[in-house]
């Protein structure tokens, strides 16, 4: 079955830089996102209470985003990937994560709880 694009934003009251450590460094990603995060070249190993999935880091700009691509999703010769950009909005200087991902038709709303748990996790770690 094919899965399907979603996004979602979230405001998060933190600058761009240390919002950014937290989305591409494994020290950031294992303070929210998993229990344990590792590195090797630019494959990063997340491991969850006994689980462990390998995603490939794709693209990174600096202050801006990250993009993953699960292993699993390569070795099936899928295009899916997961991105985390920062938004700053020009008037406001409100900041904003933007969580691109993919999943099939009627796992989309799971899918986005689960990123709004993750990212209420960042918010909790950084004080937001």
């Amino acid at each position: 079955m094919e899965k399907e694009k979603f996004e979602r934003e979230y405001l998060i009251k933190s600058s761009s830089k240390i919002i950014y450590n937290c989305l591409s460094t494994p020290s950031g990603l294992s303070e929210w996102f998993a229990d344990d995060v590792n590195i090797r070249g630019d494959v990063f190993t997340f491991k969850w209470e006994g689980s462990e999935e390998e995603a490939r880091l794709l693209t990174t700009k600096k202050d801006e985003s990250v993009k993953f691509r699960w292993i699993a999703d390569e070795e099936e010769g899928d295009k899916y990937y997961f991105e985390l950009r920062i938004k700053i909005d020009a008037l406001t200087k409100e900041v904003a994560i933007i969580v691109t991902d993919f999943a099939e038709p009627a796992d989309i709303e799971d899918q986005a709880l689960l990123w709004e748990s993750q990212i209420d996790e960042l918010k909790h770690i950084l004080g937001s």
